[in-house]
């Protein structure tokens, strides 16, 4: 099934244009701090192949870019493509180590026909695919012989999950009604759990500055990240150990690790395949 027609039945989220709004307010402050994510993780990656898988805005790949290495980053959302041959445009329009395509991490043959990196980064993507562990399995292919594979994972918090997931498949299958009673009820759930939780600690309840302090920090409207949460689909979750084990198997040891002690967000591992 196409892209296209994946979003049109309802089984996908169309994540381009709120990226595309993102790039809107991209900043020289949101640069230097993905590339500060990227040091902080991956050290020193000059000169080093750089494989983005789901390249989303682009920025990761910007700030990789920026950092010395040849990049290659694909994405499966036509927009998100845009976004980041918008960026190289942008910054980089001459430069031949940096390739923007249209691709698919479960697309075996598409990834393997890219060849081996020194360092594969997914961000946040995976688990939007609808099959994570054949994207587990397919994205460690184009790692290196001690190369590096970063990835990052919604944290497996049982029936919550669950939930969210119902939630996230009844948006997408529904029409603009239905849509907008759902994206407005988890804003106004979140918002007064904020104002409770603002009130208890001697703050005003009322205030709406943290939507400002939200968007100088993501450069997108917290309404946009709403939006991004409630359309997420398809959503599929994993506990630590079950992607330790997983990757073990495959003869990567964890480099690095940031989990989410059994709560909300996402899990993000650094492995090397040794």
């Amino acid at each position: 099934m196409s892209w296209k027609k994946e979003v049109e039945d309802g089984d996908r989220f169309e994540f381009g244009e709120n990226w595309s709004i993102f790039l809107n307010g991209l900043n020289d402050e949101r640069i230097e701090e993905s590339k500060s994510q990227l040091i902080k993780w991956l050290g020193n990656i000059e000169n080093k192949t750089f494989l983005y898988i789901g390249n989303g805005s682009g920025i990761h790949s910007l700030a990789a870019k920026m950092l010395g290495a040849k990049v290659y980053s694909f994405e499966y959302d036509l927009q998100g493509v845009e976004c980041a041959k918008i960026l190289k445009e942008r910054y980089f329009p001459d430069d031949n180590n940096w390739n923007i395509e249209k691709g698919r991490a479960l697309d075996k043959e598409y990834i393997q026909s890219l060849g081996k990196f020194d360092i594969v980064y997914s961000w946040r993507v995976l688990h939007h695919t609808g099959e994570m562990y054949k994207a587990f399995e397919y994205t460690e292919m184009a790692v290196n012989k001690r190369g590096y594979l970063f990835i990052s994972i919604y944290n497996n918090q049982g029936y919550a999950s669950e939930i969210w997931s119902k939630y996230k498949n009844i948006y997408l299958s529904n029409g603009f009604i239905i849509k907008n009673i759902l994206l407005y009820s988890l804003l106004i759930y979140s918002e007064l759990r904020g104002s409770v939780k603002r009130l208890l600690t001697k703050k005003n309840p009322f205030s709406f500055k943290h939507w400002d302090k939200y968007y100088k920090h993501r450069g997108m409207s917290r309404m946009h990240d709403y939006l991004d949460w409630v359309g997420g689909y398809p959503f599929e979750v994993a506990k630590p150990e079950e992607i330790f084990d997983f990757y073990k198997k495959k003869g990567y040891t964890i480099e690095k690790q940031k989990t989410c002690a059994g709560g909300k967000g996402c899990n993000e591992f650094l492995f090397k395949n040794i």
